[in-house]
């Protein structure tokens, strides 16, 4: 890294997001600025899914080790990669039962589509969940919120037949396009097929591997290969971006399974009548909030775009006569939703403006004698703009609509 640039861990306590504590090792304690660009992201996400027609879902946070068992996900990955609980349902402790602080979603959701049965009507079923999971990560590859034990992932699962994989897969691609090119991120996606140690059969192997392949060709799509990268229950396709500093990153997936459904028993009615296996498809657009936010953080330096910043607008009075007109703006700011805050302090004028600055608010208002006289706002940018005298409506249609556009 350039030695100018700052990494996220001391972005994150600058501008007061985010921070780590021994007391919880692997896990961010997120302060009243990082939840707010937490929940943008959220809200993001969560626009993004209702658009394209996911229903939202929740699954407990610690269930009985033995689901890991039948998905499989056990045997790969190994109890000690979870945190695994002996608890007892008895009055006595003489019958413990084994409980896993759930390590991912996907076991979860077959439960949450074996509610009853189900029919091909019903299909493509789209589940989403922003959940929180827990892996038991080494102490020494523990990285802020790079590499994290405690983990958020917007997550989605989709139950389809064999005919709407096409559809499905190229609509979870388009929608991770437009996701990340909201961020101005180069990507580029990678083909990764099966792994040497694998469940199911090599013809649903066969069968899901050709099926990406087919969505990338027709999409026209040059995909990069990662020979032997799949998951062990399916191939997918993964998104690496490139952020400001040039550096990769592996972030959004979306994975084809053939294997839980079988492992799970899960089943639709068909038109004939008959009971047909579904697929199903996994997918995440962040990967993980927390390691997507720390790249963005590292990516924007702090500078977060106005959508996203924690403040957006900082009113500065030039003199303490000047606040009553101050708490004016604000609450005409306030009221279309902008976040923006007033700086009381005895400091100068400069001072002030340097301070906003240092904290990346990306306007800064300055107001004073003549601009109250004239029901008029003096706006500068954190680069250092200066966009001159603008009527207060004015800015706001301006700031609303590089909001809403995410620019």
């Amino acid at each position: 890294m350039d030695n100018k640039l700052k990494d996220h861990k001391q972005i994150g306590q600058e501008l007061e997001l985010f921070f780590t504590h021994d007391i919880a090792p692997g896990a961010p304690f997120w302060l009243p600025k990082g939840m707010v660009v937490f929940k943008e992201l959220e809200k993001y996400i969560r626009k993004l899914t209702e658009k394209t027609g996911y229903l939202e879902t929740s699954t407990p946070i610690m269930v009985k080790s033995e689901i890991f068992k039948e998905s499989g996900h056990w045997e790969k990955f190994g109890e000690h990669n979870m945190y695994n609980l002996q608890l007892s349902d008895e009055a006595d402790d003489s019958k413990p039962v084994g409980y896993t602080l759930k390590p991912m979603n996907c076991p979860e959701s077959t439960i949450l589509y074996s509610f009853r049965p189900r029919s091909y009507r019903e299909l493509p079923l789209r589940l989403s969940e922003i959940g929180r999971l827990h892996r038991r990560e080494k102490s020494g590859e523990v990285n802020g919120l790079l590499r994290v034990r405690q983990i958020t992932m917007d997550d989605a699962h989709i139950y389809a037949t064999e005919d709407q994989i096409f559809n499905e897969v190229s609509n979870i691609l388009d929608m991770m396009i437009s996701f990340y090119k909201s961020f101005g991120f180069e990507y580029e996606f990678r083909l990764a097929t099966r792994p040497e140690t694998r469940a199911g059969s090599d013809e649903n192997w066969d069968k899901a591997e050709l099926a990406l392949e087919k969505v990338l060709k027709e999409k026209k799509i040059m995909a990069g290969d990662k020979k032997g990268d799949g998951a062990f229950y399916g191939p997918k396709i993964d998104v690496h971006i490139k952020d400001s500093q040039e550096r990769e990153w592996q972030l959004a997936t979306v994975q084809l399974d053939f294997h839980q459904p079988e492992a799970f028993k899960l089943e639709y009615i068909s038109e004939k009548g008959d009971k047909l296996r579904p697929v199903m498809i996994h997918r995440a657009i962040f990967g993980s909030f927390e390691r997507f936010i720390a790249i963005l953080t590292e990516h924007f330096q702090g500078a977060f775009p106005t959508w996203l910043s924690p403040v957006q607008v900082l009113i500065i009075p030039i003199a303490d006569r000047h606040q009553g007109y101050a708490q004016k703006v604000l609450e005409q700011l306030k009221s279309s939703n902008i976040r923006v805050e007033i700086d009381k302090r005895a400091e100068t004028m400069q001072a002030k403006i340097r301070d906003a600055q240092t904290q990346k608010i990306p306007y800064m208002i300055i107001v004073g004698d003549r601009e109250e006289k004239e029901d008029k706002i003096a706006v500068r940018t954190r680069t250092g703009q200066d966009l001159g005298a603008l009527p207060i409506q004015e800015f706001i249609d301006k700031i609303n609509h590089e909001i809403e556009s995410k620019s």
